[in-house]
């Protein structure tokens, strides 16, 4: 009974530590007593279900946990096991199993976190606990994204997955004897597909309708071209949707469960930004973020204000990497895109470029300041948000305006391209301050740079949600580019540190 009374004791104090006078602190939480009995047997129910949280039940040892409230069990076992599994469970279901930083050198969230004594305060306090349990996951398309990984882990029990061949490029009015396999994959995706005509090999138009609505819903240029993102999106089998849907219901357990009345939210994984005002969604966008090699990353930061007719100062690692090989072969291939030379990142000395031994430069070791005028061609465009991360990222205006007509939307160095940043600064000032749009287009009209202050700030949310739920509920895919979701669902499975 020593062990019994210390552990009592140990938990009194925790209650103590947060001021509770509960009952609990008397006596035990988990064992002992009706009630105690209730609360265990209703968090055992919570954990044999942590599967449709994406969490595995074995992860919390219930095993174990039903041997220590079966007959017979040292009471003082099960108090700190079942209290050991109701913090872990409690925790991850809440505010994420994996600490998202470790996930990924492109994750940098102040990601939510619980008091653990405060949970078990709670737990002795709940008059209702099995609700207090239900209470404790995020809201919003939460409930949602839990109900498609019932119906995809029920789908693959009962779905066959055909395999789309790579090849060529598939065009349409192309006869091509992937076709056939086309049309059965198609169908495997609950897709309405029309019925082949004599010629079974014929790309002909009805299919190809189908298939532009299929990389619609997935954010792929809708050409109806299969090609090798097409394929490759097709051929992602159920149990890596399975995943995604699992890596993004963590993901938004990261994320404040309350963003806040006022805050721009930025989704790398399908491309939008939406600007929320007062609980309300004022602004949506198209938004065009990083590539494969230079992923957006996932922060939290604040935004403040915007500046007209920015400089660009090029990063080293573009300016070794993709401006390098173009000055060995001209040292003035810059020149007519508004490009200056400087001789270091602490003044404004300029430099001649052919004064330069490029080939002598290494590219890892870019020694020299690039920095681009303002003007039609600058990379920033005319409007520039800046906001603190240690990315160097931001969001701004682009001269490219035509790749927001693209589906994948994956064409920067990390930053976010606006597609229409005078319509969102609108919206944030919202006739306050004397703010007028049109006085804004005469400043970036006459070269002027300007600075401009939000009334107040607006938070800062970049995430990478490669599944959302649409307005009806129904799961909207997009394809997982980064990769980023399956490093989350091999994070999760690790053990505990």
């Amino acid at each position: 009974m020593t062990r019994y009374r210390f552990l009592l004791g140990f938990l009194a104090f925790l209650i103590g530590a947060v001021g509770s006078t509960s009952s609990f602190a008397g006596e035990p939480l988990w064992v002992g007593s009706d009630p105690a009995r209730e609360r265990a047997e209703a968090l055992l129910a919570a954990l044999r279900s942590a599967s449709a949280h994406g969490l595995e039940p074995g992860w919390y040892g219930v095993a174990e946990v039903e041997k220590a409230l079966s007959p017979g069990a040292d009471p003082a076992i099960a108090e700190e096991l079942i209290t050991t599994a109701f913090v872990a469970y409690a925790s991850d279901v809440s505010t994420g199993r994996v600490r998202a930083n470790r996930v990924d050198g492109n994750i940098d969230i102040q990601q939510r976190q619980v008091d653990r004594m405060l949970l078990l305060k709670e737990a002795a306090d709940a008059t209702d606990f099995p609700a207090y349990l239900a209470s404790l996951p995020p809201k919003g398309d939460y409930p949602a994204l839990q109900k498609a990984l019932a119906t995809w882990r029920d789908k693959r029990d009962k779905t066959a997955f055909t395999p789309l061949p790579g090849g060529r490029l598939l065009r349409p009015g192309m006869t091509d004897p992937r076709v056939p396999l086309l049309r059965t994959r198609l169908a495997e995706l609950d897709l309405v597909v029309p019925e082949a005509g004599p010629a079974v090999d014929l790309y002909d138009d009805k299919l190809v309708a189908v298939v532009k609505a299929y990389q619609e819903t997935k954010g792929l240029t809708v050409d109806g071209i299969i090609g090798a993102k097409t394929t490759q999106s097709l051929n992602t089998s159920i149990d890596e949707r399975i995943g995604q849907i699992v890596a993004n219901l963590e993901r938004r357990r990261w994320l404040p469960e309350d963003l806040g009345s006022r805050y721009v939210l930025v989704n790398a994984g399908d491309y939008s930004m939406v600007f929320v005002d007062g609980g309300r969604r004022v602004f949506e966008s198209l938004v065009i973020v990083g590539t494969p090699k230079d992923p957006t990353p996932e922060i939290q930061s604040v935004m403040r204000g915007f500046q007209t007719n920015p400089y660009w100062t090029v990063p080293q690692s573009i300016s070794g990497e993709e401006y390098l090989p173009m000055l060995r072969r001209d040292p003035y291939a810059l020149q007519s895109a508004g490009f200056k030379l400087f001789e270091n990142w602490q003044d404004n000395t300029e430099l001649d470029p052919a004064s330069v031994d490029w080939n002598s430069i290494h590219p890892k070791a870019f020694p020299y300041r690039i920095r681009q005028d303002p003007g039609a061609g600058n990379a920033l465009g005319y409007i520039f948000f800046p906001f603190n991360n240690r990315y160097g990222i931001y969001m701004h205006d682009t001269a490219n305006r035509w790749l927001f007509t693209e589906g994948s939307r994956n064409f920067s160095h990390g930053c976010i391209r606006l597609q229409n940043p005078l319509d969102f600064v609108e919206k944030v000032f919202d006739g306050r301050s004397g703010f007028s749009k049109e006085r804004v287009r005469q400043v970036i009209a006459s070269a002027q740079q300007a600075h401009y202050t939000f009334p107040e700030p607006v938070a800062l949310y970049v995430t990478y949600r490669t599944v959302t739920a649409g307005a009806d509920g129904t799961p909207l895919f997009r394809d997982d580019v980064y990769g980023r979701d399956r490093r989350v669902v091999r994070e999760m499975a690790k053990p505990r540190s």
